[in-house]
């Protein structure tokens, strides 16, 4: 007797059709499905792990204004 399972789905309403239960069913499998990966979001430029390695400034004439300029 302790081998049966509860049914992961169960219909209260008697009214429903075969396609509202199996649009239902769809839903829910989708959101269960483990198989694929969420894509990735783009990380932030000022959150960039690059942003935390020093760059050496320019050389040369103007270096010191080019230094505060996005590069």
């Amino acid at each position: 007797m302790g081998d049966v399972e509860k049914p992961l789905l169960r219909v209260l309403n008697a009214d429903a059709t075969p396609e509202e239960v199996a649009a239902l069913v769809a839903v829910f499998s989708a959101l269960g499905s483990t198989d694929v990966e969420a894509p990735r979001r783009p990380r932030p430029a000022w959150n960039a792990p690059a942003r935390l390695v020093r760059r050496t400034h320019r050389h040369g004439e103007g270096g010191w204004r080019a230094s505060g300029l996005p590069r």
